[in-house]
């Protein structure tokens, strides 16, 4: 059997306020995790809660400052970028996943400076070029060049990044391929 006993005291409870609920709701989502308002709105609809009470709630919350899409995708991308080596296109991505709108997403990818991702590709590349060692040297580029595509990582760029670090290990890459094929 579901639910209070019928005629207890608990089944005198009338039915939880949307709006109680609503908060809860966002309170317990965000003590986990920060979210962005669309995650939270998304939330709310699988609780059934009310459009109107879902959005008052949400204004509330951005108001006070709990919710803070901008202050999210800053800081997504500085982690994401600096933890996992993702390239511009990638956090972008996630960020759209997340509901974050165009105009907040292109502002928080234009925080990565091109030098520093440039970088951030050269390091990703350093650490996985002695796994590649007793490969053939096509193989080592697509392997590189492809761990640096999943990041987000243009083909060119990628390419560029790993030729320069085969050179530097003294192989003669005139023979390999420039791109993707």
């Amino acid at each position: 059997m579901e639910g209070p006993v019928e005629g207890s005291s608990a089944a005198e409870v009338p039915p939880a306020n949307p709006e109680a609920v609503a908060r809860a709701v966002c309170l317990r989502l965000l003590t986990m995790a920060p979210r962005t308002r669309a995650q939270l709105a998304e939330a709310l609809r699988k609780r059934n809660v009310p459009d109107d009470v879902a959005e008052s709630v949400l204004a509330r919350f951005s108001d006070v400052g709990l919710i803070d899409d901008e202050a999210f995708a800053e800081a997504w991308v500085s982690s994401r970028h600096a933890g996992r080596g993702l390239a511009r296109r990638a956090l972008a991505s996630e960020l759209r996943k997340r509901g974050v709108d165009e105009d907040t997403v292109r502002d928080a990818v234009d925080q990565l400076d091109p030098d520093q991702e440039l970088e951030t590709a050269r390091r990703l590349v350093e650490r996985k070029l002695p796994g590649t060692r007793g490969l053939e040297p096509a193989a080592r580029v697509r392997r590189l060049a492809g761990m640096l595509a999943r990041k987000g990582y243009s083909g060119s760029l990628a390419y560029r990044v790993v030729r320069e670090a085969l050179e530097s290990e003294g192989l003669a890459t005139d023979d390999l391929p420039d791109g993707f094929e």
